[in-house]
């Protein structure tokens, strides 16, 4: 469980640099445990890549790393490697060459989108044959759903804002401009009945030991701070379908983070629309 880590730096460092890599490693260590293979030879899309700290860090493993955003923010050195610039509400993702991923990333990116379903109705596209697809987002009921003006997001998307507003404290993020309310059962359903998605695993990001969470309804909408999925096409082999590694998959202990090079020069990672740092995102 990172989370405790993750609050704790950020309550001592704000957004640094290793607040940003630790959220990344953790993940990478999750997908790993799943029995997905990360290294050389794997071919990887960051999907709202931001300042690519994700894929640096699957860089930092041998992959063969792909960013792609709305506009190019990434750190200087990932500047040489490719990047196609892409409006994830608009875009077509078979008409922008992006296709044939061993994994495709989508962290943090899915509740700043207008037209999320729309989006994940074709991001079985992005697959190569027995490929995966990690996604990951803040769902509205969170604890983080509101990001900056939290936890006043309970009080509903026009409410909310405007008491965070009257503290006079700032704030990037605007309901239905640039965060919008999503649902872990309204994906879920949507991935199931409207998609060519099929999922192999699901847990709380920041505490996939408690992975049973997911399988509860409505409570999971409260306690989970961030939902990750990992996502396979539904023409592939059945292997691993929703529930069935639920139970042996959930997971080995994580390995330490290793530290950062000296002078190595990180920022912290952007969604689509680049914003302030947050807890845990």
């Amino acid at each position: 469980m990172i989370l405790p880590q993750l609050l704790w730096r950020f309550v001592h460092h704000r957004d640094d640099p290793e607040f940003y890599r630790m959220q990344a490693v953790d993940a990478i260590d999750w997908i790993e445990g799943s029995g997905i293979a990360v290294g050389p030879g794997t071919r990887v899309l960051d999907l709202g890549c931001g300042h690519g700290v994700f894929g640096g860090e699957l860089l930092r493993r041998g992959c063969s790393v792909t960013f792609a955003d709305e506009q190019n923010h990434l750190l200087p050195e990932y500047r040489n490697q490719p990047f196609v610039a892409v409006n994830l509400d608009r875009d077509r993702m078979d008409r922008l060459g992006l296709q044939g991923f061993d994994l495709v990333i989508c962290s943090n990116v899915l509740e700043h989108l207008a037209k999320p379903e729309a989006f994940l109705s074709q991001a079985d596209r992005l697959l190569a044959p027995g490929g995966r697809f990690y996604l990951s987002w803040t769902n509205w009921l969170s604890p983080w759903g509101g990001h900056e003006f939290s936890p006043w997001h309970y009080l509903g998307a026009r409410v909310g804002p405007a008491i965070h507003d009257q503290l006079g404290k700032p704030r990037f993020h605007r309901p239905g401009v640039n965060l919008f309310v999503t649902s872990i059962g309204g994906i879920l359903r949507h991935l199931r009945e409207a998609t060519d998605l099929r999922i192999t695993r699901r847990a709380p990001r920041y505490y996939p030991e408690f992975w049973f969470l997911l399988h509860l309804p409505v409570l999971r909408e409260f306690l989970a701070w961030n939902c990750a999925l990992l996502l396979a096409r539904r023409t592939d082999d059945t292997d691993g379908a929703d529930g069935a590694k639920d139970a042996i998959a959930e997971p080995t202990a994580p390995r330490p983070i290793p530290a950062m090079p000296p002078g190595t020069d990180t920022r912290p990672r952007a969604t689509t629309n680049p914003a302030p740092a947050s807890p845990a995102r």
